[in-house]
């Protein structure tokens, strides 16, 4: 695990990101409903390269057109994730962590958290810390929306928190 910390601006998503993704998230050929109810595919897609959302009537697809959605969606999402940490100095492990999050999460998410705030400000355990206040899912069932505590295992989603305190000992591991 590599301590040395880098420009933003100079980073990209490694090899590991990638297979680590593909782990976590799953492959999955054909649509299913995530634990938030989200229509996802391939290797947690919720939308394809072309920007449309995917449907659950969409046709299978083979785990070499998911990594290519997956690499695509992190290709696109990687520009305004850099440009949302100006001047910030983070180590691979660190980029990886964070870029895994919007990708979980969305960038607007990212763009509204405590993490992005504390990573500005140079207060980098605090960001690692930030990342165990993500433990929630919105589910919608039909209009009514309910948000789970997924650090409960019997909410169904306990994969999310498993998912965000192995971030958070990942962060830590670099401090």
């Amino acid at each position: 695990m590599s301590k040395t910390k880098y420009w933003v601006m100079g980073l990209a998503a490694s090899a590991a990101f990638f297979t680590s993704l593909e782990v976590k998230e799953g492959y999955s050929a054909k649509p299913y409903k995530d634990t938030g109810g989200v229509v996802t595919q391939g290797i947690g897609s919720a939308t394809k390269p072309d920007g449309s959302k995917i449907k659950m009537t969409d046709p299978p697809i083979t785990r070499k057109t998911a990594q290519e959605w997956a690499k695509a969606h992190v290709v696109k999402d990687e520009i305004a994730f850099r440009k949302s940490m100006p001047g910030v100095k983070l180590s691979q492990d660190e980029y990886d962590v964070y870029l895994d999050f919007t990708y979980n999460f969305g960038q607007a998410n990212w763009n509204q958290s405590s993490m992005l705030r504390n990573l500005k400000s140079g207060q980098y355990v605090q960001a690692c810390k930030s990342l165990l206040k993500w433990k929630y899912v919105t589910k919608y069932q039909g209009i009514k929306k309910t948000h789970l505590d997924c650090s409960i295992r019997s909410n169904k989603c306990y994969g999310v928190w498993v998912r965000q305190q192995e971030r958070y000992q990942k962060c830590m591991g670099v401090q």
